[in-house]
């Protein structure tokens, strides 16, 4: 996908900018779930969250995960309160457990959320899709907006009637990176097989091009 150019004449200097925009299939991913457990009682509370999560590990270990593949991003033991006639009045205690689940299986990501879910999972907070090489995308698209802008100066040094110096006279990058895809939702436990549709990624590359004549 093109963008629009600028160009400017300036002292014999033509100055274009070129844009390339591929799309690639998502090989990875990165899935946020956990369980949380309330009790007033601050160690039963914890006890029911670790067995939980432990039945969790074990299921996706069994499903083929590595368990070099999961690991704790959030662990956290809150004290919650009801608020009744402006009075804060304690209620219990609240533990959650988060993981990060990754995989290169983007097909069975739909199966492994059903497996978490029914072993005990009772949060699931993201699916964050990207690329293990975004690298080799985006410097294909660079080398393409390189030739989105040369085709731009081209065309407007033959319309104007000038011979174009086709070595740039100076070359600028401007950053885009391969945004990862996120999939977000509050609960996967009422769905018999979640549908997850990762779709593809865009990897945008831009150029500041300056010729001379």
């Amino acid at each position: 996908m093109n963008q629009q150019s600028f160009a400017r004449n300036d002292e014999h200097t033509l100055k274009v900018s070129g844009s390339e925009t591929l799309q690639a299939a998502p090989d990875q991913a990165t899935i946020t779930l956990g369980v949380m457990t309330e009790n007033e009682d601050p160690q039963q509370a914890q006890q029911a969250n670790s067995q939980a999560i432990a039945n969790v590990i074990a299921s996706l270990k069994s499903a083929g995960i590595p368990e070099e593949h999961m690991k704790t991003s959030e662990y956290r033991i809150d004290p919650q309160y009801d608020y009744i006639d402006g009075k804060e009045l304690f209620k219990n205690y609240k533990v959650q457990h988060i993981i990060q689940v990754q995989t290169t299986d983007i097909e069975k990501i739909g199966s492994l959320l059903d497996t978490a879910v029914k072993s005990g999972a009772n949060t699931v907070t993201s699916i964050r899709f990207s690329l293990s090489n975004p690298e080799a995308y985006y410097n294909q698209a660079l080398s393409l907006a390189l030739n989105n802008a040369y085709e731009k100066a081209l065309s407007m040094a033959q319309t104007i009637g000038i011979s174009l110096n086709p070595i740039p006279n100076q070359v600028e990058e401007v950053s885009e990176t391969a945004a990862p895809m996120l999939y977000q939702s509050s609960s996967f436990a009422k769905m018999a097989v979640t549908p997850i549709q990762p779709g593809e990624l865009n990897i945008t590359a831009s150029v500041r091009v300056e010729y001379t004549y």
